[in-house]
């Protein structure tokens, strides 16, 4: 069969397809109002607001109110996609049927015709709603806008087949997950049994010791002396480019690892200047404000310069490097890094405070052994994060592609 295409608002799609606006397949819905004096922090029935819509409540109405307002007024069906129309626009959820009541004008639904587009096939057409107005950017998703939304809509048996393929592919990601999320709980629980000296390694019987941080440190020092506001405009370059190094600030940690594809570059001839915040070898980075306890190993592949606000601790032996940051990032070396925290206009740490800060410490050799079976996990785990983020990629294209009917599964 020779497929037949048409053009529309829309760009083209296939001859049987329409175009529609979601005011086509039902009427905006919302919730009765519930006032604040009408919930509480404990109860029968969870009340959604919209800063809780897809986490867990902290409010609650009585069941004699849920089914008094149920019965008069307007209220999801199982299988109903909600949506936020407000703070993050067009989230979604699916509502599974099980008593809960939504926060009115900021959670809403459409009362879809499925004779016209079901359920399953509307939640992906959420995922690529293009929800606009002729002023730009919307802070709230008004009736009108969602009525006026435009999709395409395929004849209900394609809608089947493209939100089965999709659902398939969700799964999938739903499953990677909760997968990701046991292998992090068995690291912590590893890390914190061996870490913390509760659980030794078969061979291993010599007897730990109490040290300082400062006292495995050739250096420990915090940035100084440089105001790099004066080159944030216009000197400051923002891509990586040759001839310019990034400039990390203490945002830029995540977990063990630093995003050097930060917001700012330093050009080099002004970093020469300021040889002593170059980094330039292996090294741990400690952030002392704002997001303190942040923790960041830098490897010497390149070169980077350094924001305030970071404590920089340079290692005589490399080897101990890798445990004091693993044994940082557990539960009891963040215990050990918060518990020094200084109040004051901002929460911070002194780097004083840092340097008398004392860790277990196991034999060299039993430290490398520890840290391999960390290093191990941490691989793991990334390589499932990797596989996930290519999941992701591949279901927005196949939403891309299926929901326009660039591709067809018929």
């Amino acid at each position: 069969m020779v497929e037949s295409y048409i053009q529309t608002e829309l760009g083209i799609i296939p001859n049987e397809w329409r175009v529609k606006s979601l005011g086509d397949v039902g009427a905006v819905k919302m919730c009765k109002r519930v006032f604040n004096n009408q919930t509480k922090p404990t109860g029968a029935i969870p009340f959604y607001k919209i800063g809780t819509f897809g986490k867990e409540p902290d409010a609650f109405i009585s069941e004699g109110l849920f089914k008094s307002y149920k019965q008069k007024f307007s209220f999801p069906k199982k299988g109903d996609i909600l949506i936020s129309a407000s703070g993050t626009i067009g989230r979604t959820v699916v509502y599974d049927g099980r008593p809960a009541y939504f926060q009115d004008s900021n959670i809403i639904w459409i009362d879809n015709n499925e004779t016209i587009v079901s359920n399953e096939y509307l939640y992906y057409v959420y995922q690529i709603a293009d929800y606009s107005t002729e002023g730009g950017t919307i802070q709230r998703l008004y009736n009108d806008i969602i009525k006026n939304t435009k999709f395409i809509c395929p004849p209900k048996t394609e809608q089947t087949t493209i939100a089965t393929a999709l659902n398939d592919v969700d799964k999938l990601i739903n499953e990677l997950v909760k997968l990701i999320s046991k292998k992090k709980l068995l690291k912590d629980v590893v890390q914190q049994s061996l870490m913390s000296g509760k659980k030794r390694l078969g061979g291993f019987r010599e007897k730990w010791v109490e040290v300082t941080i400062a006292s495995l440190c050739k250096t420990f020092t915090k940035q100084t002396g440089f105001d790099y506001s004066a080159f944030i405009k216009p000197k400051l370059v923002t891509t990586y480019q040759n001839g310019v190094i990034p400039f990390i600030q203490n945002k830029d940690f995540n977990c063990k690892k630093i995003n050097f594809n930060t917001d700012y570059f330093i050009p080099e001839n002004v970093a020469k200047d300021f040889p002593k915040i170059v980094l330039d070898e292996k090294c741990l980075l400690i952030s002392i404000s704002g997001s303190i306890g942040n923790v960041a190993l830098f490897c010497n592949s390149q070169k980077a310069f350094l924001g305030g606000a970071i404590a920089v601790a340079k290692f005589m032996n490399k080897a101990h490097l890798d445990w004091v940051l693993f044994y940082l990032l557990s539960r009891p070396g963040q215990d050990v890094l918060l518990k020094n925290v200084k109040s004051g206009a901002h929460h911070n740490l002194i780097l004083d405070d840092l340097r008398k800060i004392t860790i277990p410490l196991p034999s060299t050799e039993e430290q490398f052994a520890i840290v391999k079976i960390l290093t191990d996990i941490d691989s793991e785990i990334e390589s499932l994060e990797n596989k996930l983020d290519k999941y992701i990629i591949l279901k927005q294209g196949m939403m891309q592609n299926l929901l326009t009917g660039k591709i067809r599964l018929v």
